[in-house]
């Protein structure tokens, strides 16, 4: 635990001294052990969703948004022209298919790399891609896990020469030249569950714009609510797995989108999505789309003034 600690002082106070757009480093936040399980296995409810559509080749002008069945875990990736971004990248066993996916879609660098927080469900194969890719920033929450999962992200980050990035609420940075990436949370220095660290990024692109949540929960949404941000958004990635403890009434009609994604894995022990989220998206007419039925990709293509989704099996 104090190796751990130490290494993750050390890359933090780095990023503090050498980037810009970075809080000073006070006392870090240490949780023992990740405060939900990962694995998931049991059954769940499965509402209406729209038709897949066949995919079609993408130019390489248009902001692409993928959205990876990583099972009960995230992945995003967000591409425009030769700049790259990935959000989260499964759980550990995804590893291998997270690294194959990129390299598929032609990349070899990202230009940023965030991982929302530190459950395995969503930094589990941030390792793998640190290590297989130039990377460029990586933004992190000032907390820190003790699990083997966490520390491997740690040591690839410091065997690269790279340090971390702590997010700054209503700080923002670019994709390339075009694409406008806001960071909304998190906005409190200690939380009593990891899921409230989570980075929450609205990413905007012409007319266009995504809400990524991580696993923030009523807690964050509200104090992202409470500081005024324009929080509307074309497309929502719902927040932590569909689950109730997100997704607060006030924040969906905030943010009223068109379209919701969820992911998450197939007969998970969680009951993820809970109905009474479903209910939720459906009373309010959005569109919804789950990893688990998708049966692959989720992708949302912004062509000008037009989002297009598809799902590539």
């Amino acid at each position: 635990m104090k190796r751990l600690l130490s290494l993750f002082l050390v890359l933090l106070v780095v990023a503090a001294g050498t980037l810009t757009g970075c809080k000073e480093i006070d006392n870090l936040v240490t949780h023992d052990q990740e405060s939900t399980p990962i694995i998931s296995e049991d059954s769940q409810t499965t509402p209406t969703t729209p038709s897949d559509t066949t995919s079609t080749a993408i130019s390489p002008e248009l902001l692409t948004v993928s959205i990876l069945d990583v099972g009960q875990a995230d992945c995003i990736v967000i591409q425009q022209g030769d700049n790259a971004m990935i959000i989260d990248a499964g759980n550990n066993a995804d590893s291998t298919f997270v690294v194959d996916q990129l390299q598929n879609m032609g990349i070899n660098r990202l230009d940023v790399v965030i991982g929302t927080h530190p459950h395995e469900d969503h930094i589990g194969g941030l390792d793998a891609v640190i290590n297989n890719f130039d990377i460029g920033t990586i933004y992190m929450p000032k907390v820190s896990n003790n699990t083997k999962t966490f520390e491997d992200v740690l040591t690839a980050i410091q065997e690269k020469g790279l340090s971390v990035t702590t997010p700054v609420p209503g700080t923002s940075f670019t994709l390339g030249d075009e694409v406008q990436c806001l960071i909304l949370a998190p906005n409190s220095a200690s939380y009593e569950d990891l899921n409230n660290y989570s980075i929450v990024l609205k990413v905007t692109y012409n007319c266009k714009s995504f809400l990524f949540t991580g696993d923030a929960e009523v807690d964050s949404e509200e104090e992202i609510l409470a500081k005024g941000y324009d929080l509307k958004a074309d497309v929502l990635k719902v927040g932590h797995h569909g689950s109730t403890s997100s997704t607060s009434d006030e924040f969906l009609e905030a943010v009223s989108p068109e379209y919701a994604v969820i992911c998450v894995g197939v007969d998970n022990t969680y009951g993820h999505p809970h109905q009474e989220t479903l209910d939720k998206l459906n009373a309010a007419g959005i569109r919804i789309y789950r990893t688990d039925l998708s049966g692959g990709t989720i992708k949302f293509v912004v062509d000008g003034d037009q989002l297009l989704v598809s799902v590539e099996k």
